[in-house]
């Protein structure tokens, strides 16, 4: 039977330990929270008064229960308050050595069977169990800002914790509401071990000028639907803080994933520390401020001012699969001509059919009127002479992700189109410049990758080789803005923005797993839970087919050469093993087969 927790104590009174103050005292708990002065304390009682009031301002709380929960909080500057404590959680900046002594300090005044958690998120809690009289009783309770609301609670146990401790802390944290995942003592834990290479790796890719940071922001929003980009995120936490963490990570890894960009320490050393400092990768209204202003890298439009626009009427479509026959819909909506190309008539017909099928769901919807639906269907012609593309303006290749098939046809696409017509694949992870290569017209060649569902999702990677010329770009460009699409603009490299983001942070995950350091329904959960993320990575995987993600880990690795790109085995493995996810009813989990 888990041990009752009568009265709990917090020591640090910052944004995080208040919030955490307010989880334990929303729990009918009284709290003692300890703080170094009485100035310091009384900033700490306004930031829950603060909390609290908001959230009778928004009706998640009576003014009532708002004074009840403010009444079991005793705010104290000294440690000897927390003597009648059963749980005591820390919450003090990330200093291994102040919190170690603060430890030792607390261990002193507290009855034997308290338990000592420490809010940490990347330091070691084994080196803050040993300096106190009780490591057993020790664990790593480790909040997400702001705890109030965010659900996740990574509970740390170390190699000497009592198990009976850490089943305790579990079942106490789930009391408050609270998605509990437990895992060993490694920098980083859960998610930020998996969210800071990724962030880490965006900084590197702003740092080459791959794209802009509206773009790598974007790219990840639209592409992923994360609730943030990765530079605004940075922002949010603070570059000093991500620092920290990647710099502890790195010293525990030596993985080069986790060394932190040298453009956070030119940031950080020009006071550029995020929106707590009014100027990070983005510059806000004011320090603390989430409000963005224009500066001098805000792009005055997506299309350059100084480029040509071409004029794109009609519109020629290789392909007949999902992807092409969701590109063709994408476009006949926006009101282009839409010719597409199968191999045979019913390889045509199927894609048209796919097309009606589509808008049929939307009228029966009610987001369609039936007259529309026809309109578009009428701007849908089909053919399967490649020579019928001798008028297009634009042709988008959507045919098998294989090169020499790919090359194959654009060297053919190149002798039948008109001077002038842009080429486009939608390519995902080949070389657009190999492409590119198969014909006589490079500057007319540019990469165009939808993502799948095309008709639903909103980004487009607009990928320009070495070659591409400017007014080719800014045509396709201006084009994804006609289909209403989010445009984001990056150079011919493996994964572009999204997959080169990505699968890096996919792969870190499976290597999380192998080590059996948490189990992918932890990991899910820590996530989703902690990063607000819409899937988890296991789950994530298993929807896009491990072959094809092992696909694109492979073209990352051998790009880059970095190990840490380097496909896990247990991946390797299951692919081997015909596991690819739920197209074959079993990956990482097993799916009832329809």
């Amino acid at each position: 039977m888990a041990r009752e927790f009568r009265t709990v104590g917090v020591v640090g009174l910052g944004t995080m330990g208040a919030g955490i103050v307010e989880v334990f005292a929303r729990s009918g708990l009284p709290v003692v929270a300890v703080e170094v002065d009485a100035a310091a304390g009384e900033r700490g009682r306004a930031h829950l008064e603060a909390s609290t009031s908001r959230a009778v301002t928004r009706g998640k709380l009576t003014q009532e229960q708002a004074d009840e929960l403010i009444g079991r909080i005793t705010v104290s500057t000294s440690l000897a308050d927390l003597a009648s404590a059963d749980l005591v959680v820390e919450a003090i900046p990330e200093s291994l050595d102040a919190k170690a002594e603060l430890f030792a300090e607390v261990d002193k005044v507290v009855g034997e069977d308290t338990i000592l958690c420490s809010n940490t998120s990347s330091l070691s809690v084994t080196e803050l169990a040993v300096r106190t009289g009780r490591p057993g009783k020790v664990v790593g309770m480790h909040f997400f800002n702001p705890a109030p609301v965010q659900k996740l609670v990574e509970l740390v146990r170390t190699v000497v914790t009592e198990p009976d401790v850490v089943d305790d802390v579990k079942a106490f944290a789930e009391s408050l509401d609270k998605v509990a995942v437990v895992i060993g003592d490694r920098a980083g834990f859960i998610a930020n071990a998996l969210l800071f290479g990724y962030l880490n790796h965006a900084a590197r890719m702003y740092e080459e000028s791959y794209a802009s940071r509206e773009d790598l922001d974007a790219g990840m929003r639209y592409g992923c639907g994360y609730p943030m980009g990765p530079l605004a995120l940075l922002d949010l936490i603070g570059l000093d803080t991500a620092y920290e963490i990647l710099e502890t990570m790195y010293a525990q890894s030596r993985n080069l994933l986790h060394a932190p960009a040298p453009v956070f320490k030119q940031m950080i050393t020009a006071g550029l520390l995020g929106r707590k400092s009014g100027r990070g990768f983005y510059t806000y209204e004011a320090a603390h401020s989430s409000s963005v202003v224009a500066d001098k890298l805000t792009p005055s439009a997506t299309i350059p001012e100084d480029a040509t626009v071409r004029e794109v009427g009609r519109v020629g479509v290789v392909g007949t699969g999902t992807m092409a026959s969701g590109i063709v819909e994408v476009f006949a909506k926006a009101g282009y001509d839409v010719l597409v190309r199968g191999r045979s008539d019913s390889k045509v017909e199927g894609s048209i059919g796919t097309v009606r099928k589509s808008l049929d769901k939307s009228v029966a919807r009610g987001r369609l009127e039936e007259a529309d639906r026809d309109a578009i269907l009428a701007r849908i012609s089909g053919t399967t002479a490649l020579e019928d593309f001798a008028d297009v303006d634009l042709v988008v290749e959507a045919v098998a992700e294989e090169l020499d098939v790919k090359r194959a046809m654009f060297g053919a696409l190149d002798e039948i189109c008109k001077p002038g017509a842009i080429l486009a694949t939608t390519t995902s992870s080949l070389p657009v410049v190999e492409c590119a290569a198969a014909t006589s017209r490079p500057g007319d060649v540019i990469g165009m990758h939808f993502f799948n569902p095309a008709p639903a999702m909103k980004l487009v990677e607009v990928v320009s080789t070495i070659g591409t010329s400017r007014d080719a770009a800014a045509t396709v460009l201006d084009v994804c803005q006609k289909l209403k699409k989010v445009p984001v603009s990056c150079g011919d490299r493996a994964g572009f923005i999204v997959n080169a983001l990505l699968f890096p942070y996919l792969n870190d995950a499976v290597k999380m797993l192998e080590a059996h350091y948490a189990t992918a329904d932890d990991i899910d959960a820590a996530m989703k839970t902690g990063c607000a993320l819409p899937m988890g990575p296991f789950e994530l995987l298993d929807v896009v087919g491990l072959d094809v993600s092992l696909a694109i880990e492979r073209s990352l690795y051998s790009e880059f050469r970095q190990s840490g790109f380097a496909p896990a085995p247990l991946l390797e493995h299951l692919v081997t093993a015909g596991r690819l996810g739920r197209k074959t009813g079993h990956g990482f989990r097993d799916y009832a087969r329809k």
